[in-house]
């Protein structure tokens, strides 16, 4: 299949000083680069949605939300094919905004890969391990390769240094970056072709 294919990039997280503004606009950045995808950076803090209430599982809302953000919201996942979550760690979990955005729509999600970048207590790890289970509920595949911003690369990051994320490129783990990035498009081609060829989507 031929096209580019569309990357959300999801900033997880509204806090007042948040760092992971830092490596969001920095992968966006990087993303730009890569001539087999749009890459467009959605930010939480532009979707103040409220907590999910609903009387109703938004399984059953075919697309028609409520509320103006939660619509907003829905359009832009829906255009993707393919996401990328990143994410801090809060007391072994990730934000209640990111899982609020998780929850507050559902079919725009489903069959399309997903990515991960974290980063804090334990490099983010346990808040993707548990992103990882939310999001298979919601019908899509969360990709084997992710990015966890390592304690010094975080230091520098928040000192102001200019190539501190060079790492994530050129460390020795090899290029960590292009390594999520070709997982995420293989499975995203491979996923958008079998959505085009369901019946249930003619």
């Amino acid at each position: 299949m031929d096209g580019k294919i569309k990357v959300k990039l999801i900033l997880g997280s509204t806090r007042q000083g948040r760092f992971g503004e830092k490596p969001a606009r920095w992968l966006f950045e990087e993303l730009k680069k890569d001539t087999n995808i749009e890459v467009e950076l959605l930010d939480l803090r532009d979707y103040p949605m409220p907590f999910f209430d609903e009387a109703d599982s938004t399984w059953y809302s075919n697309g028609d939300y409520v509320d103006p953000a939660v619509q907003k919201w829905a359009k832009k996942i829906n255009d993707g094919d393919a996401f990328i979550i990143v994410t801090p760690e809060y007391n072994h979990g990730y934000p209640g905004v990111l899982k609020n955005a998780l929850d507050s729509i559902s079919g725009e999600w489903a069959t399309k890969p997903v990515g991960f970048v974290g980063y804090g207590s334990a490099l983010g790890a346990r808040a993707i391990e548990q992103l990882r289970e939310v999001v298979i509920e919601l019908y899509m595949v969360p990709i084997h390769n992710a990015i966890h911003i390592p304690s010094d690369v975080l230091m520098n990051a928040r000192k102001g240094e200019t190539n501190a994320f060079d790492p994530l490129r050129k460390g020795s783990m090899g290029d960590r970056v292009q390594g999520l990035v070709d997982q995420l498009v293989w499975y995203a081609r491979v996923l958008k072709a079998a959505r085009s060829a369901d019946p249930k989507n003619k």
